[in-house]
């Protein structure tokens, strides 16, 4: 498992870390910004920080199952399907239609299905409870959440 300091090592080596005076999409505004898309773009890289996070998951669920990874897109996309790949499940994501979160693509969930939601970045919340009435609301059951950073102070 990767300390936080060799994540951090991770970001700053993919120049993911900017500083400045950013207006976040949660509205809220901050003097740094993770960018997280830099960080996956590489593979090697995107690999290790999910195979970290998918390790921390397992450690914190003691072993519990999930039948799938469900992402909010844009930005949980590429954390989504990696976390999926690194944990053997399938991977879908939810992405705005008219302003709501909802499963395209021919995407669905079982009823019952038991649900790892992945983000990139948390920052408020506001984004992973929306995310989490989608799967609801499609019959599944949000048992844990994990983002590569997470911004929130919970």
């Amino acid at each position: 498992m990767l300390t936080d300091k060799e994540i951090m090592v991770e970001f700053e080596a993919a120049e993911a870390i900017l500083k400045g005076h950013f207006i976040l999409s949660s509205g809220l505004h901050s003097d740094t910004y993770m960018q997280c898309a830099r960080v996956l773009m590489n593979p090697g890289r995107a690999d290790r920080l999910c195979a970290a996070l998918a390790d921390k998951v397992d450690a914190e669920l003691k072993g519990a199952f999930f039948d799938m990874v469900v992402a909010p897109a844009m930005g949980g996309v590429i954390v989504g399907y990696e976390m999926g790949r690194q944990l053997g499940v399938e991977t879908i994501f939810c992405e705005r239609e008219n302003g709501t979160f909802a499963l395209r693509r021919g995407f669905a969930i079982k009823p019952g299905s038991k649900v790892l939601l992945v983000e990139d970045v948390v920052t408020t919340g506001k984004s992973s409870l929306e995310a989490v009435e989608c799967i609801k609301a499609n019959g599944g059951t949000v048992v844990a959440e994990a983002s590569l950073v997470d911004r929130s102070g919970a």
